[in-house]
């Protein structure tokens, strides 16, 4: 009896770790998502006040992305080694300075100096991944990876509290200006969010963390990266993830430029902001204030019109993009990663067919096929994951880095073939998904036929080297 009672006692005590752990780093994750993309919703207000150019406004949100891509192996492999809670930490601090500056900022250059710098916070999706993997069972990793990945709903956070916040702020803020207001307010709140956040990390996780890589080489940790389920997976996520990333940075500026006199006129806005619409949208820097300084009302609609765009944006993509992950996640753990991504492929072809094709679709057309993208690539994001511990159940922070890396990467290369190439914003994303689908599919066959794509680590796939701790 006593031996039952300590066993349950440290079952509980276990779970509870895990539980803190969930919690820290998915809060971590969404917040620093938001910081990662807050460029996406603000860029409707920077654009004309900075006086940028389409292709300005692209390179800072390339800069962004590459730099919450390029170095998601590496701390990937941090976490493993170092431990999450560590990493998480000394990654949430880094992010503040850079993100204060973003609101003192005067000229494209200093922009773009801060976007790479407060970039970095994209990386916290592999130190959540390779953190929650250590310490969750393997049949529970699916539904705690998925609802760690829901933090992907920090996308969502400037594009629904921005605008209000723009609008309830003094434009010339608070202290005689020494805390800034219009869009310059928003990344002041998120530094104050950070600084609450390390604090919280340090403070609250378990101090003894899980850290399965420390002590192997890392000549060792890179072996599983040969397999070419790493690539296909890799590329997969570059349709979930990559794809959702660049679109959450241009579907504002998207929703403006191509449904804003249309959502304009549905809200019975300004009938000059309908009438000037094009002369407005191609209105930059002192002409742009000058213009709204002399028309109020349509000053007083555009942030009307931004609101809704936001609003849009958040509720029919980001949303279902982002927290439907934990139902993948748990799709995975009750019926296989496999079949729910075989599924994922046929909703994103679909929709892609319909975002793609010349059918004239209003705002609310479009909205819809947008929703169902969405749903798509949040239940994906999962599935791919899932997958990820199921085959390299010893290298999550390698394999998972690499995918989340060359995955967000398709966040920097999709925007550019969309500049290069005008129009093809769907057709584009529907092309990737029908290569993926059909790398998906072949692998099926293959392993159908016995043809091993990953490596072994014994019959119950589980680590074949006990987890150490470091306190």
């Amino acid at each position: 009896m006593p031996f039952d009672t300590t066993a349950s006692a440290n079952a509980a005590f276990a779970a509870a770790q895990r539980a803190r752990v969930l919690t820290l780093s998915t809060t971590a994750f969404t917040l620093l998502f938001a910081v990662w993309l807050m460029l996406g919703m603000l860029s409707i207000k920077i654009k004309p006040e900075l006086g940028l150019s389409d292709g300005q406004l692209y390179n800072l949100t390339i800069a962004a992305i590459l730099s919450g891509s390029l170095l998601r192996l590496q701390f990937g492999v941090w976490t493993d080694r170092y431990g999450g809670r560590r990493v998480m930490t000394a990654l949430i601090l880094f992010t503040v300075l850079p993100t204060l500056l973003v609101s003192r900022v005067t000229t494209y250059s200093e922009l773009l100096i801060c976007a790479v710098l407060y970039g970095i916070a994209g990386n916290s999706f592999s130190v959540g991944i390779a953190w929650n993997a250590a310490w969750f069972p393997r049949e529970k990793q699916g539904t705690a990876l998925g609802i760690f990945g829901a933090g992907n709903v920090g996308a969502s956070i400037t594009k629904l509290f921005g605008p209000f916040l723009i609008a309830a702020v003094p434009a010339a803020g608070f202290l005689d200006g020494l805390v800034p207001g219009g869009w310059r307010f928003v990344p002041v709140v998120y530094t104050s969010l950070l600084l609450l956040l390390a604090a919280a990390v340090w403070f609250l996780a378990p101090r003894e963390d899980r850290t399965p890589a420390r002590g192997r080489a890392l000549s060792e940790l890179v072996v599983p990266l040969k397999h070419s389920r790493v690539w296909e997976y890799s590329l997969h996520y570059t349709v979930v993830f990559g794809a959702y990333v660049a679109l959450s940075s241009v579907l504002p500026q998207y929703y403006f430029d191509t449904y804003g006199r249309d959502l304009a006129a549905r809200l019975a806005l300004d009938q000059r902001l309908i009438a000037d619409f094009d002369t407005i949208r191609g209105l930059k820097g002192d002409a742009f204030t000058t213009y709204t300084a002399a028309n109020p009302q349509v000053k007083a609609d555009l942030d009307h019109l931004t609101r809704w765009i936001g609003l849009l944006t958040a509720i029919c993509f980001v949303f279902p993009a982002s927290l439907l992950r934990p139902v993948g996640g748990w799709l995975s753990d009750r019926f296989s990663a496999s079949g729910v991504m075989a599924a994922v492929f046929w909703g994103l072809i679909a929709s892609g067919i319909v975002l793609s094709l010349p059918l004239g679709l209003n705002v609310w057309g479009f909205t819809s096929a947008l929703f169902l993208l969405g749903v798509g690539m949040g239940v994906g994001k999962a599935s791919v994951y899932k997958m990820i511990p199921d085959h390299f159940p010893r290298d999550v922070g390698a394999v998972g880095g690499l995918v989340g890396l060359l995955g967000a990467l398709g966040g920097v290369i999709l925007p550019l073939a969309w500049v290069a190439i005008p129009g093809s914003t769907f057709p584009a994303l529907l092309v990737l998904s029908m290569l993926s689908a059909a790398w998906f599919a072949s692998s099926a066959m293959l392993v159908r036929n016995g043809v091993c794509l990953s490596p072994s680590y014994g019959a119950d796939s589980q680590p074949a080297v006990p987890l150490r701790v470091d306190g």
